[in-house]
C-alpha cells in the first residue's frame, strides 16, 4: 500500500490525527496490533480539556459528547477535614466536560469506518522503516508480511510501542519519575458522591471521586506499588474511601459491586526529540504523566493539534514550518503539564519518606491555595488546559 501518512495505533491520538487528516483531504492508513474491541475495552482517562473538546468538533466527533458528556465548572479539594470547592470558569471562562475515553475511541472508530478510511487491526510485527528518507511499514496480517510505503510516520503506539524503539539511543533523551504508589481504581454503578470531582488528601492518603456518568462512578485510593488487585476487595476498598474523605463526601458513598477494579503505578516520563527524520511520536508515546492532574489524553490531543497543523502546512502550503517546530513546540506544553501534574501529586498524596515536616508544608500549600485568588488562578489555568 501506499499512503501520505502512516499511523501506528489505534488509540485516541492515532484515530483523531487519522480524523483530522482525512478532514484536511490528507490520505492515511492506521496500524493497529490489536483488536478493535480490544482497545475499546481499555479503561481509560475520562476528563477532556476545552481543547480536546473542539479538535473533536473539528473532526465532527464531538455530537455525542455534547448530548452525554457532563460539564463541569469546578473542583472540590478535600483535606483537613473540611470540602472547599474552586471555580474553574470564572478567572478562565473554560470549564472540562467527563466524558469516557472509550467513548471518544468509539466515537472516532465509527467515523472513521463510516469515511471507509484504512485501518488494520492485529497488524503484527509492525516495523518503521527509512525514516530519514522514504519512510515504510512492514507488519504482518494474516500471516502475510506486507508493506505500507508513506511520506510520514506518526507513532501514537503508547509507552510499550515500536515507535518511540524506531529512535536511535544516541538521538533520543530519556526523563523520568517513579513514584513511590501507585492508585487503586474502582469503576461502580453508582451515583457520583458529588456533582463535581472531590480531590481528597488525608493522613491516609490520596482519593479521589469521579464519575463517567450521572450513574457511574470512578472511584480511586493511593496504595502500595506491591499491592494486588486481590487485597482490595470492594468492602475493603469502601471503608478506606470512606476514611480519607471528609464526612460529607463519606455519608454520599454508595458502595457496590465493582463492574472494574485495577492498580496503576504512578510515574513521570518524556523522551525528547519528538521527532527523527520523518517519524513523530505523540501522545503516551513521547509521554507520560501522573493521572492526578488528567493530562494524559489531553497531551495526546495537543501532539496530534500540533502534527496535524504541520502536515496540513506541507501539503497544503508547501511549508515544512510547522513539521520542523513540531517537537519544540509539543514539548514546551508537555513540560507544563508534566509540572502541573507533578505539582498535584506532591501536594496531594501521602508519600512513605514524608516528614512531620513534609507533611506540614502539604498542609500549609493547601491553606494557601485555598486563600489566595492568585494561588486558584493558577490551578485553573492548568486544570482546564494551557493554550496551543
Amino acid at each position: 500500500m501506499r499512503t501520505q501518512v502512516g499511523i501506528i495505533g489505534a488509540g485516541p491520538a492515532g484515530l483523531l490525527l487519522g480524523q483530522l487528516l482525512h478532514a484536511s483531504g490528507i490520505d492515511n492508513v492506521i496500524l493497529e496490533r490489536r483488536s478493535g474491541d480490544y482497545v475499546l475495552g481499555r479503561i481509560r482517562a475520562g476528563l477532556i480539556e476545552h481543547g480536546t473538546v473542539a479538535l473533536l468538533e473539528q473532526a465532527g466527533c464531538a455530537d455525542r459528547l455534547h448530548t452525554e458528556g457532563l460539564v463541569h465548572e469546578g473542583i472540590e479539594l478535600s483535606f483537613g477535614g473540611d470540602r472547599h470547592r474552586i471555580d474553574l470558569k470564572a478567572p478562565t471562562g473554560k470549564v472540562v466536560t467527563v466524558y469516557g475515553q472509550t467513548e471518544i475511541t468509539r466515537d472516532l472508530m465509527q467515523a472513521r469506518a463510516a469515511a471507509g478510511l484504512k485501518t488494520v487491526y492485529e497488524a503484527e510485527a509492525v516495523t518503521p522503516f527509512d525514516v530519514m528518507g522514504r519512510p515504510r511499514l512492514s507488519y504482518v496480517e494474516h500471516g502475510e508480511r506486507k508493506e505500507l510505503a508513506c511520506d510520514f510516520i506518526a507513532g501514537c503506539d503508547g509507552f510499550h510501542g515500536v515507535s518511540r524503539q524506531a529512535i536511535p539511543a544516541e538521538v533520543l533523551r530519556a526523563y523520568e519519575r517513579v513514584y513511590p504508589f501507585g492508585w487503586l481504581g474502582v469503576m461502580v454503578d453508582r451515583p457520583p458522591v458529588s456533582d463535581e470531582l472531590i480531590y481528597a488528601s488525608s493522613p491516609r492518603g490520596f482519593a479521589l471521586c469521579s464519575m463517567r456518568s450521572a450513574s457511574r462512578s470512578r472511584l480511586y485510593i493511593q496504595c502500595r506499588l506491591d499491592d494486588a488487585v486481590e487485597d482490595w476487595p470492594d468492602e475493603r476498598f469502601y471503608a478506606e474511601l470512606a476514611l480519607r474523605l471528609d464526612a460529607r463526601a463519606a455519608a454520599n458513598l454508595e458502595p457496590g459491586p465493582s463492574i472494574e477494579k485495577s492498580i496503576a503505578p504512578l510515574r513521570s516520563f518524556v523522551a525528547e526529540p519528538m521527532r527523527h527524520g520523518r517519524l513523530f511520536l505523540a501522545g503516551d508515546a513521547a509521554h507520560i504523566v501522573p493521572p492526578t492532574g488528567a493530562k494524559g489524553l489531553n497531551l495526546a490531543a495537543s501532539d496530534v493539534h500540533y502534527l496535524w497543523r504541520g502536515l496540513v502546512e506541507h501539503y497544503q502550503e508547501g511549508s515544512g514550518a510547522g513539521l520542523d517546530a513540531y517537537s519544540q513546540t509539543a514539548l514546551a506544553r508537555v513540560w507544563k503539564a508534566e509540572r502541573f501534574s507533578w505539582w498535584m501529586t506532591s501536594t496531594l498524596h501521602l508519600f512513605p519518606e514524608s516528614s512531620g515536616f513534609d507533611r506540614r508544608l502539604q498542609e500549609a500549600e493547601l491553606d494557601y491555595l485555598m486563600s489566595s485568588r492568585a494561588a486558584q488562578t493558577t490551578l485553573t489555568e492548568n486544570y482546564v488546559g494551557l493554550p496551543y
